[in-house]
């Protein structure tokens, strides 16, 4: 299987193009009879069913009868979506303040009476101190004792038993802290554990023997390093296949959740004290991009599936002109988003635009669709006023002139999922999911309750890859996951007795960055 971790116009002004209705419920219909009643947050959604659906993000709203609103089947009742009668927001929009994440870090409740851009929404319902996602919700699934994959018989076997050790996992959980809400997802580090760390050892110890040993020592940091296990996996195959160079080697981890910071240090103490890593070994709780230390000597940067969690701009194109508007959220005195769009865009997003024009060595998608058809899209009855939004990975962006300005030798290896299913609407458009009871419950809109949701992005490494280079000014070399995974594993470690191998089928939809 693949793998994820898983309107209405109303001009306000010429710079205020066409703001857009989005209820943190995702709009009104009839109620399904399978939804529970209790829920662990106020706005959080719950599933209905096992199998999801727009439904689920729903509310009700009664109206008098009228020829033009569709009837419910035997009830005489109509039900019409809030969507259908817009709130005006001209007045809040222009008395609202303008807030970004930052801003907001030392907020314990969530925003109200506050304007944002899609980016900083995002960065502060994943990461805010006190109620975002990583913060506070999320749970990164262990399978205990390493898959013996060589006795499983085949790939379902494999899943079987993946399924047998979620639930107990989040049985004894639920022994210490019950919790229907509880965000649990996978990697492949855990789950492949000590393989999938052994592989990017591999790549490392080759890489730095080859270009940098015996002049400089092996610093290796990494971003957003989860429980800590690609640390120890590195640590410990590199001390029990090369101890020389084991002797040289430091291993720092930047994490901006205090709370993995703190498992991170608690796994390193409790099992490796009398193997000597921890005097390797470096945890910084903070921001990458709050850094603002200066490393000259070169060194290795793990980043591996974090861009995807990188704030992302919406961006959305006149059908007729082509010009860019910039979409952000308005969040109303009773917590209700709105999402709006601005022929203004702000100087990131704008410089996204620009580095990309200048740097693509490759046609790069657009939401207005492939030149030659757009006079045809743009013609009665197939006109639109507006595109899809597109998101652009501004914050991406600015994490590549964080390694330019404070790690100028850095070599970067990154990793992420190049598609995802069931995206949200639009181009390079984010997975938006929660848990509920252990189920997942994907939705249609970014604009949900912060703290519970992840929000998560495919990457356009041909993009991607120019504009590093372009910001950086250093070589790369991109392949698929199953490639890296041929060229740097012992695959045989995590074949089945029937020849599958989940290592490669299971993260066929990642690619790998690397600097040369």
């Amino acid at each position: 299987p693949e793998a994820t971790r898983k309107l209405h116009a109303d001009p306000i002004s010429p710079i205020f193009v066409s703001p857009t209705y989005c209820s943190k419920h995702h709009g009104l219909s009839r109620p399904q009879p399978a939804v529970p009643t209790a829920l662990p947050t106020p706005g959080l959604p719950v599933a209905p069913a096992a199998t999801p659906s727009l439904s689920r993000q729903t509310r009700t709203f009664l109206t008098r009868r009228t020829p033009t609103k569709r009837k419910s089947q035997g009830d005489g009742m109509l039900w019409t979506k809030r969507g259908d009668y817009p709130k005006n927001i001209d007045e809040e929009y222009w008395s609202y303040p303008t807030v970004t994440a930052k801003d907001l870090q030392n907020r314990r409740e969530r925003p109200r009476q506050v304007k944002m851009l899609t980016r900083e929404f995002i960065d502060d319902s994943l990461y805010n101190p006190h109620y975002g996602y990583f913060s506070k919700h999320a749970t990164i699934f262990s399978p205990g004792q390493p898959f013996d994959f060589n006795s499983i018989e085949d790939g379902p076997a494999f899943h079987r038993l993946l399924g047998e050790r979620y639930i107990e996992f989040e049985d004894l959980l639920d022994e210490k802290k019950p919790d229907i809400a509880r965000q649990l997802w996978h990697t492949p580090t855990e789950l492949f554990r000590p393989y999938y760390g052994e592989t990017i050892a591999r790549y490392l110890v080759s890489n730095y023997k080859l270009t940098l040993y015996p002049y400089h020592d092996l610093i290796i940091y990494e971003m957003g390093a989860g429980n800590g296990t690609m640390m120890l996996n590195i640590l410990d195959f590199i001390r029990d296949t090369d101890y020389e160079v084991y002797q040289r080697t430091k291993f720092k981890i930047i994490e901006i959740s205090p709370a993995l910071a703190d498992l991170q240090m608690k796994n390193l103490l409790d099992t490796l004290n009398s193997k000597g890593h921890r005097d390797r070994v470096e945890i910084i709780n903070r921001s990458i991009f709050d850094w603002d230390t200066y490393v000259h000597s070169p060194c290795f940067f793990l980043a591996l599936e974090v861009f995807d969690n990188f704030g992302h701009d919406a961006i959305r194109y006149n059908a007729r002109t082509e010009v860019p508007q910039q979409g952000g959220v308005l969040i109303d005195a009773d917590g209700e988003f709105h999402e709006y769009f601005n022929t203004q865009l702000d100087p990131v997003a704008a410089r996204f635009l620009r580095v990309r024009q200048a740097a693509s060595r490759r046609p790069f998608p657009s939401p207005l669709g492939p030149r030659f058809l757009r006079g045809i899209r743009s013609a009665p009855p197939f006109r639109k006023e507006f595109s899809l939004p597109e998101y652009i990975p501004t914050r991406l962006m600015q994490f590549f002139d964080v390694l330019n300005q404070y790690f100028p030798a850095h070599r970067l290896v990154a990793s992420d999922f190049s598609s995802l299913p069931d995206a949200v609407p639009g181009l390079n458009a984010p997975v938006v999911q929660t848990r509920y009871q252990r189920r997942t419950v994907p939705v249609t809109t970014p604009f949900v309750h912060q703290g519970y949701f992840d929000i998560f992005f495919p990457t356009d490494f041909n993009v991607v890859e120019d504009v590093y280079r372009a910001v950086t000014g250093k070589l790369t070399q991109v392949m698929s996951h199953e490639d890296f995974v041929h060229r740097w594993a012992y695959i045989e470690d995590t074949e089945t007795r029937n020849g599958e191998n989940p290592l490669l089928t299971w993260y066929k939809n990642a690619s790998m960055l690397m600097t040369v």
